[in-house]
């Protein structure tokens, strides 16, 4: 595996950073948020049938739309269902630094429990998104668990 590393700024704190991206998986593009999954993943699902779920619809639908449109609920959901996490996950890393508890359709702070859900794995392979969420949460701890949002999955990856 190639690492391609290249200075860009840092939306978080406004300090330059190195970021990294496979190679083979994500090269960094000025104009990514106005790309839609499909595009960007080089695959495409088709159209949802009559006989899938909302669920299946709204997110067959959601990949054919440019990041730049998707709202916090847009997010929760594909995130929630682990879809295109090294897309959405940077996405919802700059909602989440403007507003933490950021609230898609159910309740404030739906957001960052389903992104404090993702699998460990692909917070291992990603440490550069975990070093940013830890940074966003770290202070915020007490104030996470009192609205019952867990961290355990996140702290299980190790700093």
């Amino acid at each position: 595996m190639r690492v391609v590393k290249y200075k860009k700024r840092n939306i978080f704190n406004s300090k330059e950073i190195i970021c990294c991206f496979n190679a083979r998986k994500m090269k960094p593009e000025s104009n990514w948020k106005e790309r839609t999954l499909e595009d960007m993943e080089k695959e495409e699902w088709g159209n949802a049938d009559a006989t899938d779920t909302g669920l299946v619809k709204h997110i067959m639908a959601l990949r054919k739309v440019p990041l730049s449109k998707f709202s916090v609920e847009d997010m929760r959901r594909m995130i929630g269902q682990q879809f295109s996490l090294d897309y959405l996950v940077p996405l919802a890393l700059g909602t989440l630094e403007e507003n933490l508890f950021a609230e898609g359709d159910f309740y404030e702070g739906d957001l960052l429990c389903n992104v404090l859900e993702i699998k460990p794995e692909f917070w291992e392979k990603n440490r550069h998104y975990w070093s940013v969420l830890d940074g966003l949460i770290r202070d915020r701890l007490e104030e996470i668990r009192e609205r019952h949002i867990g961290v355990e999955i996140f702290y299980s990856v190790k700093d």
